[in-house]
């Protein structure tokens, strides 16, 4: 029987499977290096899946919680062109298939569903020793150490568990993410909210576009998208606000002034996120008393199936545990042949889908995709 289960990250996928150990009655903790819940933002507007993020929630008894934070209306979709035309425009239909949830929310109701010692802030991981039988040493920044019996990395894209099972590491796909915010948008952004409308909205060009959440309390949260080199970026100076939004808002001289204001009107810096990823097969032999979950185990381009897929790999990975609590090397056995083909099919899908938003067909390859229809265009 295992007796000491080391998580690395307080992410939705660590949380996740805190959780559904916790509901099983198995002691877990987790380890994170923020020093505090609050630490930093989450992130912006997730839409959770039936087929696995909403899943995963009623695995964890946290369906009527998560159900209390859904923004409603967020799954309303536009499509626009360059100029401000409506390509697609469709209303939230109420039906909840995908209904959009903030990541910062949805990790306070797992972490409220979990005892108070259970998660243990300030704690930066710095070193992993294999001990044998399974256990592995684990050493901190601020000097803890501690001994796991289990040791899960959901500790994202960097992830210093990943190491232990494989030499892989992420790769740049040629696409930056640049991120921003609008507040107060109805009254100060008139026209821009306008043309978002109540959910996501999404201007795509080949090699560039915009994408938008509308997000509760009257923000719309930007992602504009560029197909561009590392060095072209580096070339940026972030630092320099005003520099960087002429820069960046060059790139779309001449598209409509409601949609350039998402750059040039932001309430905040720009912040490049870089898009990295795994290989679409990623996998490693299996190794006793340790493995990975979420980016840590499959990072791929961002296409709303990331969180989904993390909080699932944690409600899998409880469940395994609980169901083969005394023989951990079968439930990581198991856990880890599912998750394995699962995430490849995704992953393969994710690149897919930016290609679609951002490569020659778009965007009427995304209109195809949110539509479920093939133009064959």
């Amino acid at each position: 029987m295992t007796s000491s289960i080391t998580i690395i990250g307080a992410g939705l996928g660590g949380l996740m499977l805190a959780r559904v150990l916790h509901v099983h009655g198995i002691a877990a903790t987790v380890y994170e290096a923020d020093a505090a819940a609050d630490a930093r933002t989450q992130g912006g507007q997730l839409d959770i899946h039936e087929n696995d993020g909403q899943i995963a929630l009623a695995f964890a008894g946290l369906t009527e919680q998560f159900r209390a934070i859904i923004h409603e209306g967020g799954e309303a979709t536009r499509v626009l062109r360059p100029d401000g035309a409506a390509l697609l425009d469709e209303p939230d239909d109420g039906t909840g298939g995908r209904p959009e949830v903030l990541r910062g929310e949805l990790r306070r109701i797992l972490l409220e569903s979990l005892p108070a010692d259970t998660v243990r802030w300030g704690h930066k991981l710095t070193s992993v020793c294999p001990l044998g039988n399974g256990q592995h040493a684990i050493e901190f920044e601020n000097g803890t150490t501690t001994v796991s019996d289990l040791l899960v990395g959901a500790d994202g894209a960097w992830s210093r568990v990943r190491p232990l099972l494989s030499d892989s590491v992420p790769d740049y796909v040629g696409t930056v993410f640049i991120e921003t915010y609008l507040h107060d948008v109805d009254v100060r952004h008139p026209a821009t909210a306008r043309a978002v409308g109540g959910g996501a909205m999404f201007a795509m060009t080949p090699g560039k576009g915009i994408s938008v959440h509308r997000e509760t309390g009257d923000i719309l949260h930007t992602y504009v998208q560029l197909n561009r080199s590392t060095d072209w970026i580096d070339a940026i100076d972030f630092t320099d606000t005003a520099s960087a939004i002429a820069t960046i808002a060059a790139e779309f001289d001449g598209w409509a002034p409601e949609l350039t204001a998402l750059i040039t009107d932001g309430a905040t810096p720009l912040v490049p996120r870089r898009i990295f990823t795994l290989p679409n097969d990623h996998r490693w032999n299996h190794t006793s008393g340790v493995t990975l979950l979420g980016d840590a185990a499959h990072l791929m381009p961002p296409s709303g199936d990331g969180a989904n897929l993390a909080m699932f790999d944690g409600a899998e990975l409880g469940r395994a545990i609980s169901d083969h609590l005394s023989n951990i090397d079968a439930a990581l056995s198991e856990y880890e042949k599912s998750m394995f083909a699962r995430s490849e099919a995704v992953a393969v899908q994710a690149h897919e889908t930016l290609d679609l938003c951002l490569g020659d067909r778009s965007p009427v390859g995304l209109i195809d995709l949110l539509t479920g229809v093939n133009s064959g265009v």
